[in-house]
């Protein structure tokens, strides 16, 4: 059983403490308290007599909390300008239609961090995209779980688009680990042909499509609105493009064809490499599509 955390009682000498919350704690009545009270309650009253509104318009800060919320988590943010959560929220969403201006000020007074928060949570499109397109190739649950220093639990819920958000650091782990293993499919076996199997029966896209496509992080983009399949000549310039840079990295062609998943004939890979090389490409008749 959890217990909820106490909040830090406002320190003598501020109007929080001063005034107390109603409902929920009376206020304290120690000379800095009421030296507090008095300070607040004259310039109150000075502005009313100047015609100064104690209240401001919420658009700057609704405009900075946006800002600041892409790298600060809802916790993080509250403990930087004091401020409730759920006043915090309502500015955020557009709710308020005026706000103290000791509010307005204690939100524009943060910078944003150089850094986004770890505990943060993002928009999961871009992990499960990464995700499901390396169990395409054929790396299993297990093996993602150990390379993303996570739970198998855990990257079955996000492959399997269960988790609309995930926390920053877990995002940032994910996406460390999927160049590397996009670059390095397993060995072929019963194994990771099940694997590849699985995912092509949900129509998960291996990473060689989404580099062709891009958009991996996007979530307004829907994968399945390209139904067109490359035609024939298409898919061997893509093939031939890929052999290049494999040649050019210095692989040989044995290395290249595995790297391809043995898609390609060893023949096929040794003439492009070697007109890479001499610069002199081969003549061949075009394939009517």
């Amino acid at each position: 059983m959890t217990t909820a955390v106490r909040k830090p009682l406002p320190a003598h000498g501020t109007t929080a403490r001063g005034y107390g919350s109603p409902g929920r704690r009376p206020g304290c009545n120690c000379d800095p308290c009421r030296g507090a009270r008095n300070r607040h309650q004259k310039k109150t009253r000075i502005d009313r007599e100047l015609g100064r509104s104690p209240f401001t318009s919420p658009d700057k800060a609704q405009a900075h909390l946006i800002e600041l919320h892409q790298t600060m988590s809802w916790d993080t943010l509250e403990a930087a300008t004091g401020v409730w959560f759920s006043n915090l929220v309502t500015i955020y969403h557009g709710q308020r239609t005026k706000i103290r201006h000791e509010t307005e000020a204690k939100i524009l007074a943060v910078t944003p961090p150089t850094q986004g928060d770890p505990g943060q949570y993002l928009d999961a499109t871009g992990s499960t995209r990464r995700l499901q397109a390396l169990s395409r190739i054929g790396h299993s649950y297990s093996t993602l779980a150990a390379a993303a220093e996570t739970s198998a639990n855990r990257i079955v819920s996000i492959a399997n688009g269960r988790q609309p958000t995930i926390r920053r650091d877990l995002a940032n782990r994910i996406t460390a680990l999927y160049p590397r293993l996009a670059a390095a499919p397993p060995q072929r076996n019963k194994y990771t042909s099940r694997t590849r199997n699985v995912a092509a029966s949900k129509g998960w896209r291996d990473p060689q499509w989404w580099e062709d496509y891009g958009h991996i992080d996007d979530p307004d983009f829907n994968p399945a609105s390209i139904n067109r399949e490359l035609g024939r000549n298409e898919l061997a310039a893509l093939r031939r493009e890929e052999i290049e840079h494999l040649a050019w990295c210095g692989h040989q062609p044995e290395e290249i064809r595995a790297r391809l998943n043995n898609e390609v004939s060893i023949s096929t890979v040794r003439q492009i490499v070697q007109e890479w090389r001499t610069g002199h490409k081969r003549q061949r008749k075009q394939v009517t599509e």
